[in-house]
């Protein structure tokens, strides 16, 4: 199959079924397309759309994210996880209004100098908002490309990659380049799918070389998975007389990187002891709260939530940079990670 005929067969199969009114299609402007690139790391569209409706109503320029606090932005982002996507997602906005700039540069390398924008996520913006012929590389692109090729080899090693990015870039057209880039991860999304993919339907099933020699299956070559190791927490639920949950703000590296959490202890760690020694106050333990098990992509994360009532009063923790007395029905615009916010919501039912 010649460049042009694998482009025109996708671009007539986009015209036909492709997606065409996600949110950030229209207005298509640079920085709505670069807010739902960022949000479409590592996330399906499907979870993304209700996040970039929420997140445009509170930030619709790059003045106003560039404007707002870091847990605020924050606080818009909790639950859809990967949160250095959206610390890197503030700072250029805030990097580009201190360049006085208005909104993103036009430029490969310009792009790829900001903080969270890659290759591939750079030569998406290009293409979408000004219709540059560049090549892009997502999950989905990767695994139509594989198949289509019959690339084996994990996507992930270099050398695999760049044959990747070879065949992405001669068969990428030089026109209806926007049109283009959302086709062919639409076809990845809605029709070459991870499982189950639909051959059948497929406009470029004629010359797809894995379906050929039946091996789609086995395509794209998955990374070898490893046992994830297990780490266990003890999240402690201090609640004050006013009902409300204290919380402390975590560093910006790490997991959960600049989010509000609950104070943390080792399992086995004496918990009254522990109260007094690190926030000078004596609690009461109330009772356990059912296990919680969260993954994150290196290791497994084993949360037993338990919850404590202070027992005087008087013993105040003052509210600071990195503490807060939080309580679900007041107006906190916080950062909150999604085992935090499940266990708040929990403990606050009637």
């Amino acid at each position: 199959m010649s460049d042009d005929l694998f482009s025109n067969r996708l671009l007539a199969w986009f015209d036909q079924y492709g997606r065409k009114d996600l949110p950030w299609q229209s207005p298509r402007t640079a920085y709505r397309v670069w807010v739902s690139e960022i949000m479409l790391q590592q996330t399906q569209v499907v979870t993304v759309i209700d996040y970039f409706n929420r997140f445009m109503q509170r930030f619709d320029s790059l003045q106003s994210l560039a404007a707002a606090s870091e847990d605020e932005v924050l606080h818009y982002w909790s639950g859809l996880g990967y949160y250095a996507r959206c610390r890197n997602l503030h700072r250029t906005a805030r990097l580009l209004i201190e360049q006085g700039l208005e909104e993103l540069p036009a430029d490969r390398d310009a792009l790829q100098a900001l903080p969270g924008i890659g290759r591939s996520t750079a030569a998406a913006i290009l293409a979408q908002v000004w219709n540059q012929p560049q090549a892009i590389l997502d999950g989905n692109v990767k695994r139509v490309l594989s198949r289509h090729q019959q690339i084996s080899g994990w996507s992930g090693s270099s050398a695999v990659l760049k044959q990747l990015w070879s065949v992405a870039e001669s068969l990428t057209p030089e026109q209806r380049v926007a049109d283009y880039t959302q086709a062919i991860m639409d076809l990845g999304a809605t029709v070459c799918k991870r499982s189950k993919p639909s051959c059948q339907q497929c406009p470029l099933a004629a010359d797809c070389l894995a379906l050929k020699n039946n091996c789609v299956a086995e395509l794209p070559t998955p990374k070898k998975k490893k046992t994830l190791p297990q780490k266990a927490r003890r999240f402690l639920i201090i609640k004050n007389q006013l009902q409300q949950v204290l919380l402390e703000k975590r560093p910006p590296s790490g997991i959960w990187g600049s989010l509000w959490s609950f104070p943390e202890l080792e399992p086995e760690d004496d918990i009254k002891a522990c109260c007094r020694q690190q926030l000078g106050i004596n609690v009461k333990v109330i009772k356990e709260l059912p296990l919680i098990r969260h993954s994150f992509s290196h290791y497994q994360l084993l949360i037993t939530p338990t919850l404590l009532e202070l027992v005087c009063e008087d013993d105040k923790i003052k509210e600071s940079n990195d503490s807060h007395w939080y309580h679900k029905d007041q107006s906190h615009n916080l950062g909150l990670a999604a085992p935090v916010n499940a266990i708040i919501n929990s403990i606050y039912l009637k």
